[in-house]
């Protein structure tokens, strides 16, 4: 078997949940329990990871990391219009 079947459906896993959880941070009226810390840091870390994957010559973890730092500033941008419209205590 091709590793990079293994490595796209490990990818679409792992997208699937981060993005039924932006959609479930999207629909819940209130940012707590959200630590903006979580965002932060895991842009960070995508970029590494982004970076760390380019210069190892995986398309597979680029693709990935791209996307979960995309999740990962959406889900930034979501906390942080709910708890200055007031939706977080």
């Amino acid at each position: 078997m091709n590793p990079d079947v293994v490595g796209w459906a490990a990818s679409a896993v792992l997208m699937a949940t981060l993005v039924q959880q932006v959609i479930k941070q999207a629909n819940d009226d209130s940012a707590q329990g959200v630590s903006q810390w979580l965002f932060a840091g895991q842009i960070v870390a995508s970029i590494g990871f982004i970076v760390y994957s380019a210069m190892v010559g995986s398309i597979v973890f680029v693709v990935t990391n791209c996307c979960i730092l995309v999740t990962a500033i959406v889900g930034q941008i979501i906390t942080a219009k709910k708890r200055r419209s007031g939706g977080a205590r």
